[in-house]
């Protein structure tokens, strides 16, 4: 009894007659008209099914449960009308992705066995989100934060890129935006055995030698290959895979959202890691853009354009400060390295104090003596 079910109609006789069907059977709570029906989702939602009408004055069924789709993409939605013409049917399949589509009168044994399905449905859904939140999103983190234990700059840079793929993420509205979140994460797992020295010549633009430029390329394969193994990262591997290659020129043709996931991740973290090396060397976010839609002109602009609006490109006047090991806060940037009283060399300057890092710190300072105080960058902004 405890899954809700809405029924909406613009008939309260109908409605009347629901509760008295299923009074005792089900949790049900009815609207009156799809206005109603989208209001209720929104105040009081999320419901385990929603079943409409398919003839309503101010929204059709198939309109109403495409919106339903849109506001509450877990919701299970299903359809109960004396309407069951072919077009009415169709429409409510294409647009409202109904998972059945009933007549009136409905058996009541019929029409319990049929909700009872979508609850089961709406209880799978959830369980696979609590998988990927859960399962994957804990194996995730385990590695960023091997990342930061052995190559903090690595982790660090991750983190930049993981701010720049966010922000088109979020303009672009892709469906699956958890595999584009978690591919910007873990963009730079392939470097955890690359020489520091050659990350500090890559994320300062300075000339390597052939064998570090191809020790660098090839840490995008190392972390699709590693990714690849862990089921539901497939999409996820193939976009962290492909982040060093130049996006092909079909991306500016059609719709963004029907483009393959593995293609399209690839060209937002492609963009990111341009504009994350770009502004680092100096370039406004606006030059960033610019430059980059230069050199890859069918690069949709609505990726650039996110990208230089993003809080880390906006920027800001950084302060220097001489704290605490206490005092360190996530966000701050170390302006020297972190070192032990007795010379030993923690974590190099230029990198960014994150929840783990600073966890990591805390507990070395628990067995030995960490130099203080520490000196770092803190953005003020203006």
């Amino acid at each position: 009894m405890s899954a809700r079910v809405l029924f909406v109609d613009d008939e309260p006789n109908v409605l009347d007659g629901i509760r008295r069907q299923l009074r005792n059977r089900l949790n049900v709570e009815t609207a009156n008209g799809a206005a109603a029906g989208l209001a209720l989702i929104e105040s009081k939602g999320p419901y385990a099914v929603v079943v409409s009408d398919m003839r309503m004055p101010e929204m059709n069924g198939a309109r109403f449960l495409a919106r339903v789709n849109e506001i509450a993409p877990d919701t299970v939605r299903m359809v109960l009308s004396g309407q069951a013409d072919i077009d009415s049917t169709v429409a409510a399949v294409n647009e409202g992705h109904i998972f059945r589509f009933l007549l009136k009168p409905c058996d009541t044994d019929k029409l319990i066995q049929s909700i009872n399905s979508g609850i089961d449905q709406y209880n799978l859904i959830n369980a696979e989100r609590h998988l990927l939140e859960n399962t994957l999103n804990t194996t995730v983190k385990m590695l960023v934060e091997v990342l930061g234990l052995i190559n903090p700059a690595a982790q660090q840079r991750a983190s930049q890129i993981e701010k720049y793929a966010e922000a088109a993420g979020a303009a672009l509205k892709l469906p699956g935006a958890w595999k584009y979140r978690l591919a910007s994460m873990l963009s730079q797992v392939g470097c955890i055995t690359l020489p520091a020295e050659t990350l500090a010549k890559v994320y300062g633009g300075q000339p390597m030698s052939e064998e570090e430029a191809r020790l660098y390329e090839s840490h995008p394969e190392v972390a699709g290959k590693l990714l690849g193994q862990i089921p539901r990262l497939e999409d996820v591997a193939g976009m962290v895979a492909g982040q060093l290659r130049a996006p092909d020129q079909d991306l500016g043709v059609g719709d963004l959202a029907s483009k393959n996931p593995q293609q399209l991740g690839a060209a937002i973290l492609w963009t990111a890691v341009c504009f994350d090396q770009l502004v680092n060397q100096g370039s406004s976010a606006q030059a960033a853009a610019q430059q980059i839609r230069e050199l890859v002109p069918h690069l949709p602009p609505v990726i650039t354009e996110a990208m230089a609006h993003a809080p880390v490109a906006a920027g800001g006047r950084r302060e220097s400060r001489s704290v605490s090991l206490n005092d360190l806060t996530v966000g701050m940037v170390l302006e020297e390295d972190v070192m032990v009283a007795k010379g030993i060399h923690l974590v190099p300057k230029g990198v960014e104090i994150t929840d783990s890092l600073l966890g990591r710190l805390r507990t070395i300072a628990g067995g030995v003596r960490v130099a203080e105080p520490i000196r770092v960058s803190v953005l003020v902004q203006e």
